[in-house]
């Protein structure tokens, strides 16, 4: 009979219980020493991600006597060389010879250096225009007046009167002439075609009516209500303002068919003041303002109404052309001894005036002469058709106040 023996093994015993492990208890913990010495751990990648691996600890490593191995020898200590630093080996020596600049120096050239350049003063070259004249007029002369105009055959005519009757020298007015002229009792002189009525209602003071077939007509004081002898104010040393005033009756017609101003004797009766030589005056259908012109006169101011008065003047004042620049109102560049002032006005106030010769244009005016204060001057009132008007001298009825 074959016995088969089989050698004893001898198992360990571990405690082999499912879910019997603590929490937190390390297995390997049991484990001795040499078997952890002898068994590897193996760890796949899989566990290493999704598990931290614990190293087995060994308690036993005591670290070797003495300093680490960096302490062993002494610190380092920097010890400089030697000697002065290189650079200061060699002493530097400059170039022989003097500087470069020195070799090319030339010599000024003969004769005094030139002039300066001369300052320009442009507060000179270019004057202060508060010392100028106002500018002219902006509205030029009109060829014909938009409400009423005379036939060019009666333009030929009055031109033709005019080359044949010259303007006359001044006069010596009698003392009596001087004493009205004072008192406003001043007469008038009716014109040949004059059409209508004119008398005096009282002392200074003319009224008039024309008829509606009454042509262009100038009704002229009887004497100068500027005298060269008596007023001008190259002979006085004062100044000279010559005024009227003339009323407007309230039953006139719409359009006032009448023009103020002064001439120069002689003057065409049968024309309307302004369009000849020698003569200014301000029409009442237009307003417009006529200066030695025939044609269509300047804009100047509104025309006249019925009830207003009106009131036209002049005023002559001596000028020293020897003067300086003065920086008052400036009022014309012409070199002319008497400065002329024209003013107008209306129910007692102004509306309105220019210079005599800061209006003048050479292209389009003609020649301002018989009213620069070297002639006698008289009242000229124009009418033509229909109309209703007073004629005031005498100073105590004006409205406007000298």
């Amino acid at each position: 009979m074959l016995v088969i023996v089989f050698p004893t093994v001898v198992i360990p015993y571990y405690r082999m219980c499912f879910g019997g492990k603590l929490k937190g208890e390390d297995p390997s913990a049991r484990l001795d020493n040499d078997d952890l010495n002898s068994r590897p751990v193996k760890v796949d990648a899989k566990s290493a991600r999704n598990s931290s691996v614990k190293m087995p600890r060994n308690d036993n490593y005591t670290p070797p006597s003495g300093p680490p191995p960096s302490h062993q020898q002494e610190p380092y200590e920097y010890t400089p060389p030697s000697g002065p630093p290189p650079s200061h080996q060699q002493e530097f020596a400059p170039p022989p010879g003097p500087p470069p600049p020195h070799n090319d120096y030339t010599a000024p050239p003969p004769g005094p250096p030139p002039a300066p350049e001369p300052y320009h003063d442009w507060q000179a070259a270019v004057p202060d225009n508060s010392l100028l004249p106002p500018p002219p007029s902006l509205f030029s002369g009109h060829q014909r007046s938009s409400t009423n105009n005379a036939t060019e055959q009666e333009a030929e005519q009055g031109e033709a009167w005019c080359e044949a009757n010259p303007m006359t020298q001044p006069i010596v007015l009698p003392q009596a002439a001087l004493e009205a002229l004072d008192r406003g009792e001043i007469g008038i002189i009716k014109p040949r075609d004059y059409k209508g009525e004119l008398d005096r209602p009282r002392p200074g003071v003319w009224a008039g009516k024309t008829k509606a077939s009454s042509p262009d007509s100038c009704i002229t004081s009887s004497i100068p209500l500027y005298s060269v002898d008596a007023h001008s104010p190259m002979r006085t040393g004062w100044k000279k303002t010559i005024y009227y005033e003339v009323r407007i009756s309230p039953r006139n017609r719409r359009e006032v068919s009448l023009a103020m101003g002064f001439t120069a004797p002689p003057y065409p009766t049968f024309r309307l003041p302004g369009w000849h030589r020698g003569c200014l005056a301000v029409h009442g259908d237009d307003g417009s303002k006529y200066i030695n012109d025939r044609w269509g006169g300047k804009d100047f101011i509104a025309p006249f109404q019925h009830g207003q008065t009106l009131g036209i003047g002049m005023t002559f004042t001596a000028r020293d052309l020897d003067a300086p620049p003065s920086y008052g109102p400036a009022q014309t560049t012409e070199q002319v001894p008497i400065d002329v002032e024209i003013f107008f006005t209306r129910d007692g106030r102004k509306d309105g005036g220019w210079n005599l010769h800061e209006e003048g244009d050479a292209e389009q005016d003609l020649p301002v002469t018989g009213l620069e204060g070297f002639n006698d001057l008289y009242a000229a009132v124009g009418t033509f058709e229909n109309v209703e008007f007073e004629i005031i001298f005498n100073h105590k009825e004006w409205m406007y106040r000298l």
